[in-house]
């Protein structure tokens, strides 16, 4: 514990002597980290990348990444599944799955050769979920894979893999949620008075492990309160949040730092601290990195806002993002899950691309660190498809207009994802990105070869475009494209050519 004291202590000394130092400085106030450009250039042109949960979480196999929490609600499917496979929860809790956790097939270099090769611009990991397990070094918590389970500093090796195959490190961070906010006496008493209905799992909604005397999560073990969270809430904070993200920062040096929701928890001057930290950091570097928060957890001048299974209505002037994961199910791997079709991923980045957006995708290995064949398969088929058609996502920016069409997707957030993950597109939807003087035109199906379509809003009185068009093809294709702009649009007749997910349509604007 010593230790532990003497290292945050120095980590902090160090953030505030860096402040010093930096080349363009930030202090610990939402106005100065204002100055910082919250979407830089390259993050603004890589559109795509992907990252990954994987943890203990996904040994089971079991329902979602979320089975640490439902383990010790007594009348949840999960803790009905975990005493029929391990035991009793008293007798085998969260904490001993970790051995099981060996992570004996993960091949960093394995990995990010296949992220290069679907299109990633930039890639990583979930460093540390709502669980308490770290997936790297850690000296601010014993629980962490370099110490149990794999015993590998997996954000390390695969950090450098990723960098050493030319594309971004993200790292993403869940951790606000693993305090244990319950263990207060007047807290727990008002929580356990609150009437929850046929709700019980929002019970103990702000701290991800439940907090029953004699579980786990309440437990008074000088190590275990370290993964369960049961720590003082100001010792947590000082010894642990901002801790373990200076950790990483310092030992990793990602580009990118995304927060799961409840960092709103987290109080106010550690979350300047932090940003201050990792900009400053950042700057001494010589580098431009990415802060994205989710819910106006932080302000929108210093991150870059993300959606989860869902996104934005209209082409939004920031950039914003949107994660999204490969199945229909869980975030993790689970037993029987369902993989999204190609096709289904390729349209919503492409939905989210035309808006401003850039489209994280999670997928979801197996405990020993393979990545099952159909999600492999999915990655390649959408890297083919942006290996023909990636001109017009990468380095685009929005046009006018993000699209037109009949399709209307779902209102609000998460909570319709379902809607979200039933959204088809029809031959009649189409959406535009720019780069110099051309167009692109992006089919959201399959056209039909020989069919006649008409794009309306290229049409003179709608388009701001004043310049003629000088040519109209089609990305990865030597077909000739037979085109005319009239009063209702620019109308094409698709070539005959076999078609895969959708196509790409290139307008050239002559040069005046």
């Amino acid at each position: 514990m010593l230790k532990k004291l003497i290292t945050s202590s120095l980590c902090l000394i160090a953030a505030n002597m860096f402040c010093a130092e930096a080349k363009e400085s930030f202090e610990p106030t939402w106005e100065s980290l204002s100055r910082h450009e919250a979407a830089p250039d390259w993050f603004k042109n890589a559109k795509f990348g992907i990252y990954l949960h994987w943890g203990v979480y996904s040994v089971p196999e079991f329902q979602t990444e979320w089975y640490p929490r439902y383990l010790y609600f007594p009348w949840s499917d999960v803790a009905k599944h975990h005493e029929a496979t391990y035991g009793p929860v008293s007798e085998f809790g969260y904490h001993d799955l970790i051995p099981l956790f060996t992570a004996e097939d993960f091949d960093a270099s394995e990995w990010a050769a296949l992220f290069k090769e679907a299109g990633a611009r930039f890639a990583g990991l979930v460093a540390e979920h709502h669980d308490g397990f770290a997936m790297w070094d850690s000296e601010h918590t014993p629980w962490n894979a370099a110490d149990m389970g794999p015993k590998k500093d997996v954000v390390g090796l695969l950090g450098n893999a990723i960098k050493g195959n030319g594309m971004k490190f993200i790292t993403t961070f869940h951790h606000a949620r693993n305090l244990q906010r319950y263990s207060d006496p007047e807290k727990l008493k008002k929580e356990m008075a609150r009437d929850f209905g046929t709700s019980e799992r929002r019970r103990f909604w702000q701290s991800h492990f439940p907090y029953y005397e004699g579980t786990d999560p309440a437990t008074t073990d000088p190590k275990l309160r370290y993964l369960y969270g049961n720590v003082p809430a100001e010792q947590w904070y000082r010894e642990i949040w901002l801790p373990e993200l200076v950790e990483v920062i310092d030992n990793y040096d990602p580009d990118i730092i995304y927060f799961d929701s409840w960092l709103d928890l987290i109080p106010e001057d550690y979350r300047q601290r932090f940003c201050a930290y990792y900009l400053n950091k950042a700057a001494g570097r010589g580098k431009d990195v990415v802060i994205l928060s989710k819910q106006e957890d932080l302000p929108l001048s210093v991150s870059v806002e993300n959606f989860e299974n869902s996104r934005k209505q209209d082409l939004d002037p920031n950039v914003w993002q949107t994660e999204q994961t490969v199945s229909y199910d869980s975030w993790s791997y689970t037993k029987g899950f369902k993989i999204k079709p190609a096709s289904h991923l390729v349209h919503e980045m492409v939905d989210v691309v035309s808006k401003n957006g850039v489209f994280l995708l999670n997928i979801s290995p197996r405990a020993s660190g393979l990545i099952p064949d159909d999600q492999k398969q999915l990655l390649r088929e959408i890297g083919g498809w942006l290996g023909k058609y990636g001109e017009a996502i990468y380095d685009t920016r929005p046009w006018y207009t993000y699209g037109e069409g009949p399709t209307l997707q779902p209102e609000g957030d998460i909570k319709n994802r379902q809607l979200f993950d039933k959204l088809k597109y029809t031959k009649d939807d189409y959406r535009f990105t720019t780069k110099g003087d051309a167009v692109y035109v992006i089919t959201l199906s399959e056209p039909e070869a020989g069919s006649d379509i008409t794009i309306a809003s290229f049409a003179p009185s709608k388009s701001a475009e004043k310049r003629p068009i000088k040519s109209v093809t089609m990305l990865g294709s030597d077909a000739r494209v037979e085109w005319n702009l009239g009063a209702d649009g620019l109308k094409l007749k698709v070539p005959a050519e076999d078609y895969n997910i959708s196509t790409v349509f290139k307008v050239e604007y002559q040069v005046i």
